[in-house]
């Protein structure tokens, strides 16, 4: 039996109930539904499971399922909300925040076999997909009729839209095209309970509550989603990209400013700090400006005369601002090497430390220069490196701070600094997420960023799709008690910000 504390946020397990005790039935419940290939619960078959990309953090789960069929999802959810085993939905495990850690007495629901693609619309320009298709192969999939999935995270050779739903991912070029939500149509899938829900509509509206926006960003909170349909659109003509370089930050810094002051909605505008371009210089050998304290890659795509005139336009505003050298990319090669740099800023990380902690937040775009200096002094502060890329035009951060795991003074100092980077963005009118998710890794941030009350109206909304807090428990949400221990820690006053974890 599950129970809750004062609180209703976090379950705990009578202490009479032993773990093998509930894998055991947990294992046969499920051999009722699945083959037993495709049920993993020794520890040699459990281990990968055990986190996903933020590895800082990792719990043994009490089994793992493999469905490959709607109707064995809808079953295992049945079993799970009878026998109240919590589930974790996962797709391709390449998550930031955690979002897809195990619970220590629940489900790892794996979806890595809803891996097909099931139409392609090319006069309606769109795409209906298996949750566990990879980002990059409806692109693929599209290319024959000329068009392509806008949003493209650095992962997208890796990560699931039904993920990219989840966390409503964005990429490189979100500044033109949007976010996972302003490119997915309709979304379908199971209730906690195992009850089919469809939100979306591929026609302009659907009837009763339009829910859609409600449910893409949730993090497996409210639903679990077996099936996407996403916008397509057609491939541009032509595209160009410029990199410029600045002597400082802060130059860069209003250069962002000043392109979308002047009326350009760029297709994608990155900025990489001097530390950043020379760890991905050496990962991929981009061709980038190693001088440059600041780069900005500003990119146009549509008809060649349209890119022609907006690269003018770009380059006129970046010379104003202060650019001290511009790059402009010669062919389709020259423009793929420029954002191959970009796209690999997280592998090169990892090339140059033990391991990183990527941080994900945002703030208002006139303020990235404060922020990155900031930053600068939180280095001196917590006696880390810290690597900074950002998607600059829409002001999302993603400072990537390199430590070594294994040392546990350096984890402390960490997740300090990590602290201070989303409690800085808030002070700053920004946020404590932008498109990697809460997860577990910002429960305490959401302590400083939503009062009281804000955090009970979204409990009240969880608890209206799952009211027994089976789907995804002790994420995204912090209890009263966690926040009232994260306020008694504060990282201002030195030290750890990070209460126990909820109890996986």
């Amino acid at each position: 039996m599950v129970m809750h504390n004062a609180d209703k946020k976090e379950p705990r397990y009578d202490a009479d109930t032993s773990r093998s005790r509930r894998q055991a039935a947990l294992v046969g419940a499920l051999g009722r539904i699945l083959p037993p290939e495709c049920v993993l619960y020794r520890h040699e078959d459990t281990v990968p499971y055990e986190c996903d990309a933020l590895t800082a953090y990792r719990c043994p789960p009490l089994a793992v399922a493999l469905p490959e069929t709607a109707e064995q999802v809808a079953a295992i959810l049945r079993s799970c909300h009878e026998m109240q085993v919590p589930v974790i939905a996962r797709g391709g495990g390449t998550g930031l925040s955690g979002g897809a850690l195990p619970h220590r007495f629940g489900l790892t629901l794996s979806l890595a076999k809803f891996n097909r693609i099931l139409n392609i619309d090319a006069t309606g320009c769109t795409a209906r997909v298996q949750c566990g298709v990879r980002n990059l192969a409806i692109s693929d999939a599209a290319t024959p009729y000329g068009l392509y999935y806008a949003p493209d995270p650095s992962s997208q050779i890796a990560c699931t839209i039904g993920g990219n739903v989840a966390e409503n991912s964005g990429g490189v070029h979100c500044l033109k095209y949007g976010l996972t939500l302003h490119n997915v149509l309709k979304v379908r899938g199971f209730l906690a309970d195992g009850t089919p829900v469809e939100f979306g509509s591929e026609a302009l509206d659907s009837a009763g509550l339009d829910l859609l926006a409600l449910v893409v960003g949730s993090e497996g909170m409210l639903a679990v989603i077996t099936e996407v349909t996403v916008k397509l659109i057609p491939k541009p003509l032509f595209a160009s990209c410029i990199m410029a370089s600045f002597d400082t930050v802060e130059a860069a810094g209003a250069a962002v400013a000043s392109v979308i002051a002047s009326g350009i909605i760029p297709a994608g505008l990155e900025m990489m700090d001097k530390a950043m371009t020379a760890a991905v210089e050496a990962f991929v050998h981009a061709d980038y400006n190693l001088d440059a304290a600041a780069i900005l890659l500003c990119e146009s795509d549509g008809t060649p005369s349209e890119v022609e005139e907006e690269i003018a336009r770009m380059e006129a505003v970046l010379r104003e601002a202060g650019a001290s050298r511009l790059d402009v990319s010669r062919d389709e090669a020259q423009r793929l090497r420029f954002w191959s740099g970009r796209k690999n800023a997280f592998p090169a990380s990892g090339a140059i430390s033990p391991d990183y902690m990527c941080m994900d937040s945002t703030i208002p775009r006139k303020r990235l220069a404060e922020m990155l200096k900031s930053i600068q002094e939180m280095e001196t502060k917590y006696q880390l490196r810290c690597v900074n890329v950002f998607h600059a035009g829409d002001g999302n951060l993603h400072p990537l701070i390199l430590y070594d795991a294994d040392n546990p003074d350096e984890m402390r100092r960490c997740e300090l600094f990590g602290a201070d980077i989303l409690e800085t963005s808030v002070r700053l009118g920004g946020t404590v997420t932008g498109e990697h998710g809460v997860g577990v890794e910002k429960l305490n941030s959401m302590c400083v960023q939503f009062s009281v009350a804000e955090r009970a109206h979204f409990l009240s909304v969880k608890h209206a799709f799952d009211p027994h807090e089976l789907l995804n428990p002790g994420k995204v949400i912090p209890t009263l008690v966690r926040c009232a221990e994260y306020g008694k820690m504060h990282v201002h006053r030195g030290m750890t910000p990070f209460p126990a974890l909820p109890s996986f």
